[in-house]
């Protein structure tokens, strides 16, 4: 999505909750690239980190600890400060009269609270009562695949292997990544604090609370989150998570069955018009997106599109895309957007 054309009659007063974390940081970068209209700009943070001053568009801005006051006159609230923080202050700006846009889990669940990919279910986003949900960072990435394809061929099943980057457990992780990756090279025995094993030169399924049904947290989470933003609530889906030893951008190995037969070409060329999305894919000399291709882009590669030889009614692809920028900050600022002639 280019940066929006559509100003609302006023700049906007916006309050971001959890600036300093990886997302937060990138939430301000893309707000300035994207020209978001913008009166005023609150960073709002715990007790610990209020007093502090980041810098944005040249200018040094006050970190202030979220109070109930904090939220006055506020027109828009991206929070990313988890889900107790979220859940804290969610009754606290509704009351003030801001629109929260939430980067947790907290509510992505809850009936009347959107969930919203914009480039798959725009419809959906003015059905919200003060709260919209930014999905999780490897349902977005799906969704954007999902969505196109199951507009023209009706999905049965989808089966999906994450490789998931350290990014999604936050800034804290990635440096130690950094950390424990020269700890290996220099001959020493890396221990992780952050993660509770070491990604250097490792990996690992993720870490996420096993569940009843013994599939992660994190997989149930994109499961059901996809069954929500597609509107197919009863949609046959497996996955597998893993942590990998990336710095910022995820991949995923995707294998999508139909209801019936499917026509491979005419699935590249949904994939090449859908919004999002690039294809990047050389059979020649075996060249597919790698995350190192996506870092810091907003558009989510997907590549090695082929039918399945074991099943003539399934599809596999192979994507990758930033966890940080469209896996997060960058499709809460698309959702803000859709919203803009409103706020």
């Amino acid at each position: 999505m280019e940066p929006h054309s559509i100003f609302p009659d006023r700049p906007l007063k916006i309050a971001i909750l959890g600036s300093s974390g990886a997302v937060g940081q990138e939430l301000l970068q893309i707000l300035s690239e994207r020209l978001f209209p913008i009166q005023e700009i609150r960073l709002l943070a715990s007790p610990r980190s209020a007093g502090r001053t980041q810098i944005w568009q040249g200018k040094a801005i006050t970190v202030q600890e979220v109070t109930r006051d904090a939220f006055e006159g506020v027109d828009l609230v991206l929070a990313s400060a988890g889900g107790s923080v979220s859940r804290e202050w969610r009754e606290v700006i509704k009351a003030a009269g801001a629109l929260l846009i939430d980067n947790s889990s907290a509510f992505r669940m809850e009936n009347d609270v959107p969930l919203i990919v914009p480039e798959v279910n725009p419809h959906s986003v003015n059905d919200h009562h003060g709260v919209i949900a930014n999905p999780n960072c490897t349902t977005i990435l799906l969704s954007l695949v999902l969505g196109p394809l199951a507009a023209q061929f009706p999905i049965k099943r989808v089966v999906v292997s994450t490789y998931q980057s350290a990014s999604g457990a936050g800034a804290l992780a990635m440096e130690e990544l950094k950390e424990l990756s020269q700890q290996v090279l220099n001959g020493q025995k890396p221990k992780s604090s952050v993660l509770p094993n070491s990604l250097a030169f490792n990996l690992f399924l993720h870490n996420s609370p096993i569940q009843e049904n013994k599939y992660c947290e994190e997989e149930m989470k994109m499961i059901n989150e996809t069954r929500k933003i597609l509107e197919l609530p009863k949609l046959n889906f497996t996955a597998t998570c893993v942590r990998v030893p990336v710095l910022r951008a995820h991949s995923e190995a995707v294998n999508i069955e139909f209801e019936d037969h499917f026509d491979l070409n005419k699935s590249i060329k949904i994939l090449e018009d859908a919004p999002g999305i690039e294809v990047t894919q050389d059979f020649v000399n075996n060249r597919f997106p790698m995350p190192t291709d996506v870092t810091g882009k907003d558009l989510v590669s997907v590549g090695r599109i082929r039918k399945d030889i074991s099943n003539n009614k399934a599809l596999e692809l192979w994507l990758c895309g930033d966890q940080i920028r469209k896996g997060a900050a960058l499709n809460a600022i698309q959702i803000a957007e859709l919203l803009l002639p409103k706020l």
